[in-house]
């Protein structure tokens, strides 16, 4: 007799899975490993030592929620030894995506033996649009569960490897491959170009989010800085942040806006979008991890879209 269990992508849509009423136990993946340090060895002392303090310094996470809301879950998934099917439900974006490489890459090590499949959202239609799993219906939620994707073990070990070089520290060998449509991965692909874009650009010392968020400041000048927050969450391509990330992402923009209500960039950060200067006199915290390379250590050439080291 199998027995199943689900792991989701976050608690709005653990609360959806259950009044769907399927079979199996349902765990929350609560982390956002696409931003800050991470180590290879998820689960690991190390690995949620490393998560903690940067959650801490940078989101004021303190050490009693860590363990109720994200420990505790972990614990949980750890003693779900049982189950031989377990059902991933992430989405298309990097937020997700890099979550489930770090999920794959746990099972890999620690259920070998379980069949795991894969239910992801994305493109649900004709149009371009992208779709999160909350946005769908039930009806479409169930469609996309009973066409989920079994991985092959090229495909878990495929995961690993991703994983692996997420966190290594040079993204130059995650640039380098090319061969994602061999695996049963339909959004990894774009979500590491998207990754690789968070480096500095040669052009001016801020990556494509940043120069994004500057962009939208000038061309939809929002009134106030709620406003301009939910310009940016509807403008943000596939990174699949939420508010409190963007929150964060203006603190360290902070010396380039004159006023946040009304939303007005200075003289500096006008010169700086238009690539005249660059934002690297600014920085204030070189301390910045992506995955587990330096953000500062980097730089992308956005004609050539490849990363280059300092």
């Amino acid at each position: 007799m199998s027995s199943l269990l689900h792991i989701t992508n976050g608690d709005a849509f653990t609360e959806r899975l259950k009044k769907l009423n399927l079979k199996g136990d349902i765990i929350t993946w609560r982390e956002m490993l696409c931003e800050g340090k991470t180590l290879t060895t998820v689960g690991s002392e190390s690995f949620w030592k490393t998560r903690f303090e940067f959650l801490h310094k940078n989101y004021k996470v303190s050490k009693s929620w860590f363990i109720e809301k994200t420990l505790k879950e972990y614990r949980s998934l750890c003693n779900h030894k049982q189950q031989d099917q377990i059902v991933l439900w992430f989405e298309y974006d990097l937020f997700c995506q890099v979550n489930m490489l770090a999920v794959i890459s746990w099972l890999l090590a620690n259920r070998r033996y379980a069949q795991i499949s894969l239910v992801c959202s994305g493109k649900e239609d004709d149009t371009d649009k992208l779709f999160s799993l909350n946005e769908l219906s039930d009806e479409q939620l169930l469609d996309l569960y009973e066409k989920k994707v079994v991985l092959n073990q090229d495909d878990v070990e495929y995961a690993d490897y991703v994983w692996q070089l997420y966190c290594s520290n040079n993204p130059i060998r995650l640039e380098n491959l090319t061969d994602f449509n061999d695996y049963n991965f339909d959004y990894l692909g774009d979500a590491v170009r998207t990754h690789l874009k968070r480096f500095p650009s040669i052009a001016n010392g801020l990556n494509d989010m940043e120069n994004n968020i500057l962009q939208l400041a000038i061309d939809k000048k929002p009134k106030s800085k709620s406003e301009f927050l939910g310009t940016i969450l509807q403008n943000q391509g596939n990174l699949g942040f939420g508010d409190t990330q963007y929150e964060r992402a203006l603190q360290r923009l902070k010396p380039l806006f004159s006023s946040l209500n009304p939303v007005r960039l200075t003289k500096k950060g006008k010169e700086i979008l238009d690539g005249q200067t660059s934002y690297y006199s600014c920085i204030q915290d070189n301390d910045v991890y992506l995955g587990g390379a330096l953000k500062y250590d980097f730089l992308y050439n956005t004609d050539s879209n490849r990363i280059l080291k300092l």
